[in-house]
C-alpha cells in the first residue's frame, strides 16, 4: 500500500481499495471534530439559545463563533503527536459531560468542576452507570473510530508551523467575523441567560477544568490568617455546667421537603413530637458543599462572600477552640472541605459498624456511635460537628434502612431520568423520614446525658432539584439557581439549663423563627452559644440574640 507524497493543505484519499484509509491535515482533522461538537454535542446549548429566542441568523453566527473558537482553542495545544490523544480523551469526556447535562441538567461552571475534582471514590461510583457508558459508546464511539481510520499527513516542521499559524489566524478572524456580525444579540443573549455559556460544549469542560486547576491552593491549617483574635469566653458564676451543641450538618435536604415547614407530606414525625424550634425560611450559603461549607462556616458568610478570603482565612472552629471550647468534628460525608483543618476531624469507618455500612458508604447512624462517651469524656464547654451522608444524590434509595421505605414505589437507580417524578420524590422523602429518625436519637442522646448544658442545631448545607425546570441534583450557579436548592431546613433544641443560662426565651425564638435569616447567622449563633466575645460578633445576625434577656447576651 503506497502513500502519495503530501503535496499541500488539502486531504488526500490515497485510492487502492474500497477499505482506502484518507490521508488528511491535522487541522483538517482538528476541524472535522470541532464540526462534531458544535452539530452532535451542543444539542441543550442549541435548545436553550432557541427557547431564549435566538434567530435563525444569530443562530447561525453562533454556531460559526462556537465552531472557530473551540478549533482555535485546540489548535494552540492538539499539536504533532499530541494531536490524536488530545482528541481522544476530549471526545470522550464531551460524551461524559452530556451525559450528565442530558440527564440530570448539570452546568459545568468552575465550581461544579471542583466538585468533579474533589469528589471521592464512593461518590465518583454511584454516578457510574450502565447507561453513562452506553452514551459514551454511542456518542463518542463513531468520531473515535473515525479519528482512528484517518491518517494525517507528515510534514517539515517549518511548513507545519506555518501552516498551524495560518490556521489558528483564520480561525481567529472568523470567530472575530461571525461575533461582530450578531454582537449585540450574541451579549443581549449571554445576558439575559447567564448559564448559557456554561452549556457550550466542551468548551464549558476545558476552560472551568484549567480554572478549577490554577486557583490558589488553600493555604495549610496553621498558616491561615487569623479571625477574632480577640475571641474569649465571657466569665461564668461559679459552680455552673459547661455547654454542649451538637451541630448537625445536613446534606442536599430542601426546605421545600421538610415536614416541619408544612409539607404536604409528613417526613418529620419523630421532630414534629419535639419541643423544637423550626426556622422555615433559611437561605444557603450555596448550592454544593465545595460551597456551602466553607462560607456558612466562616465570617465573610454569603453577604461578604469572597471565596479566596473564606479559604485563606480561619474557620468558626478555628476561633471556638482558640477561646477554649473542645471540638469535634465526625464526618460520614466526603470531608470538611478545609473547615476543620485546624480542630481534626474524625471520619466514620465501615469497620467501625459494618452492620450500617454498605461498601464504602454507611448510614447517618454511625455518627451516633459512642457520641455519648465523647460528651461525657468532656469536662468543659464542647462543640460536636456531625457531617452527615443524608439526601446526597443520585442515589437516595441507599440513604436509608429498608424500614423508612414508607413512600413507595421509591426510585431505585441513578439514573433519575428513568423514573417517575413521583417515585424520585418518593425516595427522596424516604431518605428525609431517615434523617428526621437520626436527628430524633441525635437529641435522645444530647437530652439524657447530664453533664452539660445543652443545644442541638440542625441546618442543611444545601437543596436539591428534583426535576423542577428540567434540573437535577444541586450545584447550579448561585446567581441563577432555583429555589430547591438554596432553601433549607434549619432546627434548633435548646436544653431548659442553656435557655436559662442564656437567658434565652424560647417563646420569644418560637416567634422569630419564621422571619427570613440564612447560613450566614450560623457563625455569630455559635459564638453567642459559647458566650465568646469578640468584634468580630454581630448580634445582628445572631437568631438566639433578640431573644435574650439583661447582660447575659453577648456585647
Amino acid at each position: 500500500m503506497s502513500v502519495r507524497p503530501w503535496h499541500g493543505p488539502l486531504a488526500q484519499v490515497q485510492r487502492s481499495g474500497w477499505l482506502a484509509r484518507p490521508l488528511v491535515t491535522s487541522e483538517a482533522a482538528l476541524a472535522g471534530v470541532c464540526l462534531y461538537f458544535v452539530a452532535i454535542c451542543n444539542g441543550g446549548f442549541w435548545q436553550a439559545a432557541v427557547h431564549d429566542g435566538a434567530s435563525p441568523g444569530l443562530l447561525a453566527s453562533l454556531a460559526v463563533a462556537v465552531f472557530a473558537l473551540h478549533a482555535l482553542l485546540l489548535g494552540i495545544f492538539a499539536i504533532g503527536r499530541a494531536l490524536r490523544p488530545l482528541l481522544a480523551a476530549l471526545i470522550v469526556a464531551t460524551a461524559v459531560g452530556t451525559f450528565y447535562m442530558r440527564h440530570y441538567a448539570v452546568l459545568f461552571d468552575v465550581e461544579m468542576m471542583l466538585n468533579v475534582l474533589h469528589t471521592d471514590p464512593a461518590e465518583s461510583r454511584e454516578l457510574f452507570s450502565p447507561w453513562l457508558v452506553l452514551h459514551v459508546l454511542l456518542q463518542a464511539g463513531p468520531p473515535l473510530l473515525a479519528l482512528g481510520w484517518v491518517r494525517t499527513a507528515q510534514r517539515p516542521w517549518r511548513q507545519a508551523i506555518a501552516t498551524r499559524a495560518l490556521f489558528l489566524g483564520g480561525m481567529a478572524l472568523l470567530a472575530a467575523v461571525a461575533m461582530l456580525l450578531s454582537s449585540q444579540g450574541i451579549f443581549a443573549l449571554m445576558r439575559s441567560d447567564h448559564a448559557l455559556r456554561y452549556r457550550i460544549t466542551p468548551g464549558n469542560l476545558v476552560v472551568s477544568t484549567v480554572r478549577a486547576l490554577t486557583e490558589a491552593p488553600e493555604p495549610p491549617a496553621g498558616q491561615r490568617l487569623p479571625v477574632a483574635a480577640d475571641a474569649a469566653r465571657a466569665l461564668r458564676a461559679p459552680g455552673q455546667k459547661p455547654r454542649l451543641l451538637v451541630l448537625v450538618v445536613g446534606e442536599t435536604v430542601r426546605a421545600q421537603n421538610w415536614g416541619l415547614n408544612g409539607y404536604a407530606r409528613q417526613t418529620t414525625p419523630e421532630l414534629a413530637r419535639r419541643d423544637v424550634v423550626n426556622f422555615s425560611d433559611v437561605e444557603s450559603c450555596g448550592t454544593s458543599t465545595e460551597v456551602s461549607l466553607p462560607c456558612m462556616f466562616s465570617a465573610y458568610g454569603r453577604r461578604h462572600y469572597d471565596k479566596a478570603a473564606i479559604r485563606s482565612h480561619e474557620s468558626l472552629l478555628d476561633v471556638v477552640a482558640r477561646a477554649g471550647v473542645e471540638v469535634r468534628w465526625r464526618d460520614n460525608q466526603s470531608g470538611c472541605k478545609g473547615v476543620c483543618d485546624g480542630t481534626g476531624i474524625e471520619r466514620m469507618q465501615a469497620a467501625d459498624a459494618p452492620a450500617l455500612c454498605d461498601g464504602d458508604r454507611c448510614l447517618d447512624d454511625i455518627l451516633l456511635r459512642g457520641l455519648r462517651a465523647r460528651i461525657d469524656a468532656a469536662p468543659g464547654d464542647l462543640l460536636i460537628v456531625l457531617h452527615q451522608l443524608g439526601n446526597h444524590g443520585p442515589n437516595y434509595f441507599e440513604r436509608y434502612p429498608a424500614a423508612y421505605e414508607v413512600f413507595k414505589p421509591a426510585c431505585r437507580t441513578a439514573e433519575l431520568s428513568r423514573c417517575t417524578p413521583v417515585q424520585i420524590a418518593n425516595a427522596y422523602d424516604n431518605a428525609i423520614r431517615y434523617t428526621d429518625a437520626f436527628l430524633a436519637h441525635a437529641l435522645d442522646i444530647v437530652q439524657q446525658q447530664d453533664s452539660h448544658d445543652a443545644a442541638l442545631l440542625y441546618v442543611s448545607d444545601h437543596g436539591e432539584s428534583l426535576g423542577e425546570y428540567g434540573l437535577y441534583l444541586h450545584g447550579a450557579p448561585y446567581a441563577i439557581a432555583p429555589a430547591q436548592q438554596l432553601h433549607v431546613p434549619m432546627v434548633a433544641w435548646v436544653s431548659s439549663g442553656l435557655a436559662g443560662d442564656l437567658g434565652l426565651d424560647m417563646q420569644c425564638l418560637r416567634a422569630r423563627a419564621a422571619q427570613p435569616t440564612s447560613h450566614d447567622a450560623l457563625f455569630h449563633l455559635v459564638l453567642g452559644a459559647f458566650d465568646v466575645r469578640t468584634q468580630a460578633y454581630s448580634p445582628a445576625l445572631d437568631l438566639f440574640a433578640p431573644c435574650r434577656r439583661g447582660a447575659s447576651a453577648v456585647t
